[in-house]
Formats: C-alpha cells, structure tokens, sequence
C-alpha cells in the first residue's frame, strides 16, 4: 500500500514539473516573437533596399506564376510555365550586376546546349539505330569530359561557371532523351521560351525598378574605409596620449572608443572578398551613369588592396596601446603636439581623399603635400630636441657592470605599502644598491655595452632559494626587459612614432592609386574657388 502511494505521489510531481515547464514556454513564447520581430526590423533598417529586393522579387513571382493561372497563357504555354517560375527563383539576385550575369549564363547556357544537342539528334536519326546510339554516347562523353575540366580554368570558373553548368545539365538532358522520346525536341523549345520569359521579367524587374548597383556599393565601400580609418587613427592618438583616470563614464567611453578603432580596421581588413565580388558584379552592369564611363572595378580593387596594407598600420599602432609595458605619461607629453598634429594631418589626408571619391573629382595638392611635410618635419626636430631621453642611465650601468663582474646578485622584495626593494646579497653592510620604486613605475635604460645577458639572468634565479624564486618570477620578467633595452622608456614611444612615420610613407601609395583611380573615371578637376565660396558662407 505504501508503494502504490509514494509511486502515486512521484505521478503528481512529475506532472507538476511538467506543467510548470510549459507555463514558462508559455510565457517566454511573447519574448522570443519579440525578439524574432526585432531582429527582422534590425535587418530592414541596416539597408532598406533589402525590403525593396524582396517586394521585386514577390512581383515578379507573381507576374510568372500567370503564365500558369491564367487559361490563356497556359494554352500557349502549358506545363512548361513552371520553368518560369523556377527561373526567377534562381536568377533574381539582389543586385543589377548579379542579376544580369545570372540570367546571360542560365540563358546561353540553355541556348547552346539546346542548338548543339539539335545537331547531334540530327546526326543520330541519319545515322541509323545502332550507329545513332554510339555517337550520342560518344558525344555525350566528349562534351561531358571537355565542359566540365573547362571550369576549371580561372577566369571560366570566375564569371561562367553557372552557365557551364546549365549548360553540361540542358545538354545531357536533351541529347540523351531524344534517343527514346520523338517529341524532345519540341518540348525543349517550349521550355527554352518559358525560361526566357522568366529571365526577361528578372531583368525588368532588376534593371527598371529601384535598381542596385554593384559599382555604387563598391564605390560608397571605398569612401567608407577611407573614412573608418580616418577615425581609426584620431582616436588611437588621442587615446595613447589622454590621461586615464578609472571611473564608469570614462571607462565607457573607452569601451566605445575601442569599438570605433576595432570597426574601423576590421572593415578594411575585412572587405577582400566583398570587394572582389562586387567589382565582378559591376562588370556586368550596363553603363549607367550621365558621362557613360565605363566603371574601373579593377582600380577600386588595387585602391582596396593599398588600404588593407595601410590598415596593417593602423593594427600595429592599436597594439601599442595594449603593450605591457608603456612609455610613461611623463615622456609621452613631451612629444603630444607633434605627433597629434601629424595624426591629424594624416586624418586630413583620408578625409580629402574619400571626399574627392564621393563628389568625383580630384584631389587637393595642397591638402595632400605641404602640410603633411611640416608635421613632419616637426616631429623629427622635437624627436632630436630630446636626446637624452634615447640614452641609457650611468647608474643602471655601474649596477649592472657589477653584475657582470660577479660582486652583485640581487632579490626583490615587496613591502605592506606596494613598493619593491632591490637588496645586495654581497654586501656586508645590508644596504640598498637600487633605489626603491614603486611597483607601476618603468626603470631607466643601460646603455648598449651594459646589456644583461639571459644567462645572468638565469645564475640569478638559480642563487636565489626557493621561496625567493617564486617572489622574483612575478616582477623579474618585466624588470629584465626593461634592463635588457637600451631606450627602456622611450622605447615604446619610439615604436608608436615610427609607426605614425610608416603611414606617411604608405599614404604615398594611397594617394597614388587614388589618383590613378580619378584619372581613369574622368573625375573633375579640382575647384578651389568653390572652397573659397563654401568658406566665406560659413564666416
């Protein structure tokens, strides 16, 4: 009796469990219908010619379908109106470009291989029965073997590789059931019809309503990048000389000025394949525009490509902001002026580059030269005004020279207030050879002849006893490097300034392929009086 009821009781609160579970299915039900809603606007507002391809693609959807519902296009037409159908599903893509290659190879493709197979069952019938079979068979293993190692070829696989394939598919269909089937012939017409129809309607969908141009987004894609890294390097400058002070408002706009400096790279780096895509896409697209230019898809690709190398630059001097060990605020403000100025020439420099893109036309010389040369200049005369910052310390040296000799060997300690003590082992007296330092503050540099070796290092280690290893492994390393340079705190400025130096070297290449860009699309001529004009409305 005890069984039936204990057995009874876990009944009850299994079903319990099991109601409460789809009570919260029931009321998380609203917050994922919620959630679903949101990220479907999320992705119509990112681009609105999103919901403009989709209504495209609905019409002409439905104006293929009335091939098949409407009695008198179906008399014409008859089953082979699905073909329609299924060509629109295929070939509708969401740019003019893709569209246009799309249907040209699904409709070459058909058009030959429905020519070549004609000609080959015309051969066949006169053939005879037997001999009809061996030439088809014979033919088909030809064209078979010959299509298929022909997509392999670069620029074939490129830009044909679909309408090889129709082709290889239409090709086999028809010759090998023309074989048994007298009316193929017919029926491959029909559908060959229905099939241009449904490519006819996705280029006049494509083409006439709201079309989308792969060179335009090529184009605004380039500006973009131009102008990400623009404020990509504003911001890392700003921030390697910015006095950090550890609160919540400044440690969100931190956050947020890493996420500008991580998008603004990561969309160059990012963008070789988007942008090989759409410079193919554009190749294909009919020329558009009032002058009828054609458009140079492969100068934006080499212009893309000159970028990314510019972008390796701007990665480099983000990780100089996440080094572990940092010039201190003290030396870095000496150098503020100069190398924000120069920042900002560069900055200029992208910015006038992506506005020439964008209105078409060429850029400023003077933008481009004699500003860029004075910060410059300016950078390396404060640079040499400040030589003893570059040169190692006298008394770091006659420490570490004593090291060497073997008189000294020393151990860290940590006291209560944070500070580290450097001790003499050798000494009688037990006195301090290093002052004491606080534990955030870097040490002065040796000279090149005073460097400490790693095998030294290494005797230092080993003299020292167990529970004094575990104290040394925690500050050694850092210690070490820093006595090991010879520019110990000026080191690291001297990387973040070299790399503000390479970018001008790089700019070079940029502005180059910039101009050969406008050279080529016939941009405009620069005109400073509309400057001037701009200028005086804004005074």
């Amino acid at each position: 009796m005890g069984y039936k009821v204990e057995a009874r009781s876990m009944e009850i609160s299994m079903e319990d469990e099991d109601s409460r579970k789809k009570r919260k299915k029931g009321l998380n039900l609203p917050k994922k219908m919620k959630k679903i809603l949101r990220n479907l606007w999320n992705v119509g507002k990112e681009d609105p010619r999103r919901v403009i391809h989709a209504l495209k693609v609905g019409v002409a959807l439905t104006l293929v379908s009335l091939l098949y519902l409407m009695e008198p296009f179906f008399e014409g037409v008859g089953k082979n109106a699905l073909w329609a159908v299924m060509t629109v599903v295929v070939v509708l893509e969401f740019s003019a470009g893709a569209t246009l290659r799309k249907g040209l190879n699904r409709g070459l493709g058909t058009l030959i291989a429905g020519s070549l197979a004609f000609f080959i069952e015309w051969v066949a019938i006169h053939s005879g029965k037997i001999l009809g079979g061996i030439f088809i068979g014979t033919s088909v293993f030809t064209i078979g073997s010959m299509i298929t190692y022909m997509r392999f070829i670069p620029y074939i696989k490129k830009n044909y590789d679909y309408g090889m394939l129709v082709f290889l598919l239409t090709f086999n269909l028809i010759t090998v059931s023309s074989y048994r089937v007298d009316t193929v012939i017919k029926i491959a017409h029909e559908r060959l019809y229905t099939i241009g129809m449904g490519i006819g309607i996705c280029l006049f969908m494509s083409l006439l309503f709201f079309p989308i141009w792969s060179g335009d987004d090529l184009h605004k894609s380039t500006i973009t990048k131009l102008q990400g890294l623009s404020r990509c390097i504003e911001a890392c400058v700003s921030e390697y000389f910015e006095e950090k002070l550890k609160d919540n408002e400044t440690s969100d706009s931190e956050s947020d000025d890493e996420d500008l400096i991580y998008n603004g790279y990561n969309t160059v780096l990012d963008s070789k394949s988007a942008d090989e895509a759409l410079a193919m896409y554009a190749k294909w697209e009919p020329r558009h525009t009032r002058r009828c230019n054609k458009f140079p898809s492969q100068q934006y690709i080499k212009v893309g490509s000159v970028l990314r190398k510019f972008g390796y630059t701007v990665v480099a001097l983000h990780g100089c902001l996440q080094t572990e060990i940092q010039t201190p605020r003290s030396i870095r403000i000496l150098f503020k002026d100069p190398c924000v100025r120069l920042a900002g020439e560069i900055c200029k420099v992208l910015s006038e580059l992506s506005e020439s893109i964008q209105n078409r036309r060429h850029c400023s010389l003077e933008i481009l030269s004699d500003s860029l040369e004075a910060a410059l200049k300016d950078l390396n005369s404060t640079i040499k005004s400040q030589p003893k910052l570059f040169l190692g310390s006298n008394l770091h040296s006659n420490i570490t020279n004593k090291h060497l000799n073997g008189h000294v060997s020393y151990y860290n300690e940590t006291n209560s207030n944070g500070t580290v003590s450097y001790h003499n082992d050798n000494n009688t007296n037990g006195c301090v050879l290093g002052e004491t330092i606080e534990e955030n503050d870097t040490v002065s540099p040796l000279p090149l002849n005073s460097v400490v070796s790693l095998s030294s290092l290494r005797s230092v280690k080993k003299s020292a006893p167990t529970g004094e290893k575990r104290r040394l492994r925690k500050q050694l390393s850092k210690i070490a490097v820093m006595k090991s340079l010879e520019f110990s705190e000026a080191l690291p400025f001297a990387a973040f300034a070299s790399l503000l130096v390479e970018m001008v070297a790089r700019l070079d290449t940029v502005i180059d392929e910039v101009e050969e860009l406008g050279t080529i699309a016939c941009f405009k001529e620069y005109d400073k009086t509309v400057e001037v004009r701009i200028e005086n409305r804004l005074i």
